[in-house]
């Protein structure tokens, strides 16, 4: 059975990064990976002043737009850089909060899909035709807790 995730308020919405789970990454709290994540987008870039307004906007959707907004410049390195940044805001966040990290390892072996209606690239889109990259990242996050607790029990 394949698991769908979008909302936050549906089944499995704490796999979105629109979920309030906090993380903490060198030394800096974000209210959620989505927070973190577009705020990457400006480190090192023209537009660097972005990353303090986005990190205190107080709705994932607030970060998400000013993210988003094409007036603003990306860093040069950014199509390089963002599925790695995605992977650690994500491991943090399913590492920082055992509840859902007993989610996200309780769906064993199964397929996990972001059943984003537009987004091709993170999520499946409206055909489920896309790259579906955030559920390929949280089964990876997934398999590496899942071995590092195999691994832990061993000791």
């Amino acid at each position: 059975m394949i698991i769908y995730f979008y909302k936050v308020d549906e089944p499995y919405g704490c796999f979105s990064n629109f979920s309030l789970h906090s993380i903490c990454i060198n030394g800096q709290n974000w209210l959620t990976v989505e927070h973190y994540y577009q705020a990457q987008k400006f480190v090192t870039s023209d537009d660097q002043s972005l990353v303090a307004m986005i990190q205190a906007v107080s709705t994932p959707q607030e970060a998400a737009n000013l993210g988003r907004d094409p007036k603003y410049r990306v860093r040069a390195d950014w199509e390089a850089v963002k599925i790695s940044v995605m992977c650690e805001a994500v491991k943090t966040k399913f590492i920082t909060h055992p509840d859902i990290q007993l989610v996200l390892l309780n769906t064993a072996d199964r397929l996990i899909v972001e059943n984003s209606p537009t987004d091709y690239y993170w999520g499946c889109g409206c055909d489920r035709t896309g790259q579906n990259h955030l559920g390929q990242i949280l089964m990876s996050v997934r398999h590496e807790i899942s071995q590092s607790l195999a691994n832990s029990e061993k000791l």
